[in-house]
């Protein structure tokens, strides 16, 4: 086990997450910039026999006020996840961090689906506890639940053969009435923006400021981040951004105007990213996160409906995995945490 610390360890970090099957964003090297200085970065190296890199964590590290830093890894580890050897070396790597930096707990939300009992076994015996509760968007940082479409090997025909047939019509619709799409750059992001805080209000959820979308682009434009706008007679009128990282595309943040709804330019832009997937020749192409609530009364299932609709499998993760070093702080550090959620959201009732 050994940590990236040199230039040279990561070049090799980053060819050996991108060659992953596992491979995700959000254990980049980019990603990480995007989350400074408010998050420390640090990664942990499982070495074979030779030196060779065979397993991975990016852990983020945050001062959290009165209790103490905490680490969190989002859809890490990247390895065999079934290999016990790998496991270990990584959380070894992990309780080294958490002397270092006084943690109060490791905090892990990893791609890997909940129904793998092979991987809660081999977390439990290493000292791990799974939050099995989640539900909700609120509930985790991560969204436990995803709708995701498996592109290997397939090409536009076979992909599209997949939606059903009104998410084919309005795709041809909006095309017919007159939009279109465009890749922008850093500068379009503004249009975005303003687009995405309509969208807040519309829909009731926090916008992120717009520095930090332009720094998102600053690490990760424009091989690894698109911004693509739908226009309608010059104007803008929706937009995305999809992640471009190893073997997968990730539609991370979307945003629609109240006018010209009508026309559809939802469903074109996600025409357009899986097109890009395809081209990539990707392995997935991940619609993020819908409610793990299904149900028609939910104030989410418009999204859990809409993604469903491209043919793309309800996939639920495992949740969030943790170890916790300092068990009696932890407690007090959720339970404020939550009391914090909760009391955001009435404010949000109360504005309302």
């Amino acid at each position: 086990m050994r940590f990236v610390e040199k230039e040279e360890d990561k070049k090799e970090y980053k060819k050996f997450l991108e060659g992953h099957d596992r491979c995700n964003f959000q254990q980049a090297l980019e990603w990480a910039e995007v989350k400074k200085p408010y998050w420390k970065p640090e990664i942990i190296l499982a070495e074979g026999k030779n030196g060779e890199i065979i397993g991975s964590l990016c852990v983020l590290i945050r001062k959290i006020p009165i209790f103490g830093n905490i680490m969190y890894s989002s859809r890490g580890p990247v390895c065999d996840i079934h290999n016990m050897e790998v496991m270990k070396q990584l959380t070894d790597g992990a309780k080294e961090l958490a002397k270092k930096y006084k943690a109060i707990v490791l905090r892990i939300e990893p791609d890997i689906e909940s129904k793998d009992q092979d991987f809660r076994k081999i977390v439990t015996n290493l000292g791990y506890h799974i939050k099995d509760d989640a539900k909700d968007f609120k509930d985790e940082i991560q969204p436990r639940y995803v709708f995701r479409l498996d592109i290997k090997g397939k090409n536009e025909d076979e992909i599209m053969a997949g939606f059903k047939q009104k998410w084919r019509y309005n795709i041809r619709l909006a095309t017919k009435k007159g939009v279109t799409i465009k890749e922008g750059n850093k500068e379009d992001l503004k249009d975005f923006h303003k687009i995405m805080i309509e969208t807040g209000a519309r829909d009731g959820f926090i916008i992120r400021p717009l520095s930090y979308f332009e720094k998102m682009y600053d690490c990760l434009g424009p091989n690894h981040m698109k911004v693509l706008m739908a226009y309608y007679e010059g104007k803008p009128i929706s937009g995305v951004i999809p992640i471009f990282y190893g073997n997968k595309t990730w539609y991370l943040y979307g945003a629609s105007s109240n006018e010209h709804r009508n026309l559809m330019p939802n469903y074109l832009l996600q025409w357009e990213m899986i097109k890009m997937a395809i081209q990539r020749k990707d392995d997935i192409y991940d619609f993020r996160g819908v409610s793990g609530v299904v149900d028609e009364s939910h104030p989410q299932y418009g999204l859990y409906r809409f993604k469903q609709g491209f043919g793309a499998d309800f996939t639920e993760f495992v949740g969030e995995v943790y170890l916790p070093f300092k068990p009696f702080t932890y407690k007090l550090y959720r339970f404020s945490e939550k009391a914090f959620r909760t009391i955001r959201q009435l404010k949000r009732k109360w504005k309302k």
